[in-house]
């Protein structure tokens, strides 16, 4: 069944199910809540991926339906979604009435006073308050968008962990099988360590040239101008190595350096840029081009035989068959760790790669803050979330994971919602840095020269480590 259909599909089955949870009176509900906000149109701004096409597509539509209260979502790139909600917010033009909030920038938005308190905001206004929206609906992944007194900024939209996708299809086939015990003496599995990994991707990437195929053994996001790359090292290399938090220890001043008691620029840190690097080498030749989307593009081509990719593109990747070569032949599996990690991160120290997703915030400056509230109510409800979580892989509500449609699909991704419940817990967001965008564009720049060969490994940590500290005492941070 292809992506598009099951799309279709869900615009459907979601207008039925909403459909039989009001009709116990929670339609009118939402009705007489909305009365005072006739002829309102609410605007947001999100990234143009799968969970938020979903938004605009089916939950806008179907909230419009409901409420008369019209939604206009717009998806834009990840840079200008960015730059549109900031400069807005900034500016106070209140243009937004909500926004995307990546988890990984929350904390700069709320140390500077952007997003309403919504735990507040409903408490304050019990006739806001849905009947089928609860705090306790979400996974733990909501609590990346509290502050310290627990109070919810953002409602999630989408969750997912960045995982180990392999092809099932050239790793159970019997003829590449015995080539691969030939020349290397061990099983083809999916790896558990580097140096499987590598041993993997070297070999099918000399398999697809001995075999006039367009194949590679891994991906690689190592794009030399866009912070993907940056992103890609920092937080799914890095941690399968130990380096975690991007090497920068905040209860020791902040220091990044290994010189002050950092880890930016240790040898463990050169070990993970120069292993990832050897991988970016004999992947794809489009990997020196690749963010996130070109990475999900050059493996749902059924260019590489395995990477590192995130879950929101499991989905297509593994079921779209509009979009994908490889339907039906995908396997999931943890990212590759050095040794004894695993024991570490079990033990609560570190994480083994990205957590990653995001929620929909609503801004100080928006002008129509209560029928604002009302929509991310009902995009928070427990009753729109398996569809949306089958149409696109991201799972915000616990409840989520039990229901039948979405049990289906976690056959067809090979057991990534599995992954995401039992295993989710070993994966980590960003640190709590509200110097997050600062840190990252200071260091940038040399991070780059590494990647197109103008400055070398060591030479290069050395400098972002110099670069991080110097940038964090102009911000104040360190003493």
């Amino acid at each position: 069944m292809s992506f598009a259909y099951k799309l279709a599909g869900s615009a459907l089955a979601i207008t039925v199910a909403a459909g039989a949870a009001f009709a116990d009176g929670h339609e009118d509900w939402w009705k007489q809540a909305a009365e005072p906000y006739q002829g309102v149109t609410l605007r947001g701004v999100t990234e143009s991926s799968p969970p938020s096409l979903y938004i605009r597509e089916v939950l806008a539509p179907q909230f419009e339906e409901l409420t008369g209260i019209r939604v206009d979502v717009e998806t834009t790139s990840w840079d200008q979604m960015f730059d549109k909600a900031i400069k807005d917010m900034e500016a106070g033009t209140g243009i937004y009435d909500m926004v995307y909030i990546e988890q990984d920038i929350i904390y700069s938005y709320l140390a500077r006073d952007f997003l309403t308190d919504l735990t507040t905001l409903l408490g304050d206004n019990p006739d806001l308050q849905a009947p089928t929206y609860s705090e306790d609906n979400f996974t733990t992944f909501a609590d990346y968008f509290k502050d310290d007194e627990g109070h919810l900024y953002g409602v999630p939209m989408e969750a997912f962990i960045k995982v180990y996708l392999y092809r099932k299809d050239l790793f159970e086939d019997a003829d590449i099988q015995a080539a691969f015990k030939e020349k290397t003496g061990r099983d083809l599995a999916p790896a558990t360590t580097h140096d499987e990994y590598a041993e993997i991707a070297q070999f099918f990437t000399d398999w697809g040239k001995e075999n006039d195929m367009d194949l590679w053994g891994t991906t690689a996001q190592a794009h030399t101008g866009h912070v993907a790359s940056w992103y890609e090292y920092f937080e799914s290399i890095a941690p399968t190595f130990g380096v975690y938090n991007w090497g920068i220890d905040a209860d020791n001043n902040y220091a990044a350096s290994v010189e002050n008691g950092g880890e930016m620029n240790s040898d463990t840190a050169k070990e993970a840029l120069t292993w990832w690097l050897s991988m970016r080498d004999i992947a794809p030749p489009e990997s020196v081009q690749s963010t996130w989307t070109e990475v999900g593009t050059t493996f749902g081509a059924g260019r590489a035989a395995q990477g590192l990719v995130y879950g929101e593109n499991a989905g297509w990747i593994a079921a779209d068959d509009t979009k994908s070569l490889v339907v039906g032949k995908v396997g999931v599996a943890m990212p590759p760790l050095a040794d004894g990690i695993l024991d570490e991160v079990e033990g609560g120290e570190g994480y083994v790669g990205y957590y990653d997703g995001g929620a929909f915030g609503l801004p100080t400056t928006s002008k129509q803050k209560e029928a604002a509230a009302l929509f991310l109510q009902y995009i928070g409800q427990n009753e729109v979330q398996p569809d949306w979580a089958v149409a696109a892989p991201r799972v915000t509500n616990t409840a989520t994971y039990d229901d039948p449609k979405v049990q289906e699909m976690n056959a067809e991704l090979g057991g990534y919602y599995d992954m995401l419940k039992d295993k989710g817990y070993l994966f980590a967001g960003a640190p709590a840095y509200p110097f997050h965008a600062q840190v990252r564009e200071a260091t940038a720049p040399t991070f780059y020269k590494i990647l197109t060969g103008d400055l070398g490994v060591s030479e290069g940590l050395d400098q972002m480590a110099a670069e991080a500290e110097a940038e964090l005492t102009n911000l104040g941070y360190r003493n």
